[in-house]
Order: structure tokens, then C-alpha cells, then sequence
């Protein structure tokens, strides 16, 4: 019992775990920021609505569509699957930047139409500890600890190196409107000399025609 509770405490510390209700055939996104070189792994279950029991429960006629897209390269789709309601999936962030997950479950009679429990566990960066751990019956409830702690301080380097990336493109940008800035206030102040110039060479030209001066 105590490593039961022990593996869902660590389970709880290095998932994002959620639940959502959509409908069949509604796709469900979310988004997330990764860093470069992130294993991500994704565990879910999809149940169905049944009105006899009036509860959610499992489908063998029901199909789960996975879709992981990177928003900062033009959408370009890093996993496609379609798989049991019961599954997972995994892959390894190439860049940084906004992730969109998206959800959709079907069934295979095309006809039906229902509404859907889909749980899902999102867990990011290094997953071999999680998996070691719940394969080895023999691990004991310090080693899961440090574990914790790895992963706790890992997800804090990510999550700074995030924000530096983040922090650098800020920076560029406001150096960028900064420096137009002062290149347009340059031009119109040399544009308001020369009008001025100009102004005074007319008058002056217009009081000697006039032969005012």
C-alpha cells in the first residue's frame, strides 16, 4: 500500500493531469510551451456516456484521434494517430515554442453520437525515471523521492530556459523599435531644417522681387 501511494504522489508531481467532456467527433486542444529536445509522453482514456447506466464507461466501438502541432512553425504536425481509447503517445520537441495538442474521439459507426469523458496525463522531460520506477517492485520510498526532486528541478531549468528564449526575442524586438525610432525622428527633424531653409530662400526672393528689402 505504501508504494501504491508513493508512485501516485510521484505520478501527480511530473503529469499534468486533466479531464475534459466533448462530444463525439469535437475536437478538444490545449496549448503548451516546450523547450528544445522535451520527450514528452502522453497517456489517455477515452469513456463514453451510456444512458441505461447512466454513467461513463468503456467502448470498444470508440477511437481516439491525436494531433501535436508546432504553432511556431507553421503548424507543422509532429504526431498523428489514431488509436483505442485506451493509449498513449510520445515524441521529442525539435524547437521551442507553443505546442497545440488536440483531441477528437470517433466512433466507428460513423452515425452514432455520444458524449465522452477523455482523461489525459501529460508528462514532460525525461519519463525513463517514471517508467523504471513503476517496472521496479524492489525500489524504495527514498529513491522515488530523489526522483522527485530531479524532476522538479529539471522542469525548472526548462521553464527558465523558456524564458530566456522568450526574454532575447523581447529584447530584439524593442531594440528594433527603438532604433526606428530614432532613425524617423532624424529624418523629420532634417526634413523640417531643409523646409525651413527652403521657407526663408523663397521669402527672401519673394521681398527682393517685390523690392521690399
Amino acid at each position: 500500500m505504501k508504494l501504491d501511494t508513493t508512485l501516485f504522489l510521484l505520478l501527480a508531481s511530473v503529469a499534468n493531469c486533466l479531464h475534459f467532456y466533448v462530444q463525439t467527433d469535437e475536437t478538444k486542444c490545449f496549448y503548451e510551451d516546450l523547450p528544445k529536445d522535451t520527450i514528452v509522453v502522453g497517456k489517455y482514456e477515452a469513456l463514453e456516456y451510456d444512458t441505461k447506466n447512466k454513467d461513463y464507461v468503456k467502448s470498444e466501438h470508440l477511437q481516439v484521434e491525436i494531433t501535436v502541432d508546432e504553432t511556431f512553425d507553421n503548424n507543422h504536425r509532429v504526431v498523428s494517430q489514431k488509436n483505442s481509447p485506451i493509449g498513449q503517445f510520445t515524441f521529442t520537441s525539435l524547437d521551442s515554442g507553443e505546442h497545440r495538442f488536440c483531441i477528437t474521439p470517433r466512433h466507428t459507426n460513423w452515425s452514432k453520437r455520444s458524449k465522452h469523458r477523455i482523461y489525459l496525463d501529460l508528462a514532460v522531460g525525461d519519463a525513463k525515471p517514471l517508467v523504471d520506477s513503476r517496472r521496479d517492485e524492489d525500489v524504495n520510498y527514498l529513491t522515488m523521492k530523489t526522483n522527485v526532486l530531479v524532476e522538479r528541478l529539471l522542469k525548472i531549468r526548462r521553464e527558465q530556459s523558456l524564458f530566456r528564449v522568450k526574454e532575447a526575442a523581447f529584447r530584439d524586438i524593442s531594440e528594433s523599435v527603438n532604433y526606428n525610432s530614432v532613425k524617423w525622428t532624424c529624418i523629420q527633424v532634417v526634413v523640417l531644417v531643409a523646409i525651413g531653409f527652403w521657407q526663408v530662400s523663397y521669402l527672401k526672393s519673394y521681398f527682393v522681387k517685390q523690392k521690399v528689402v
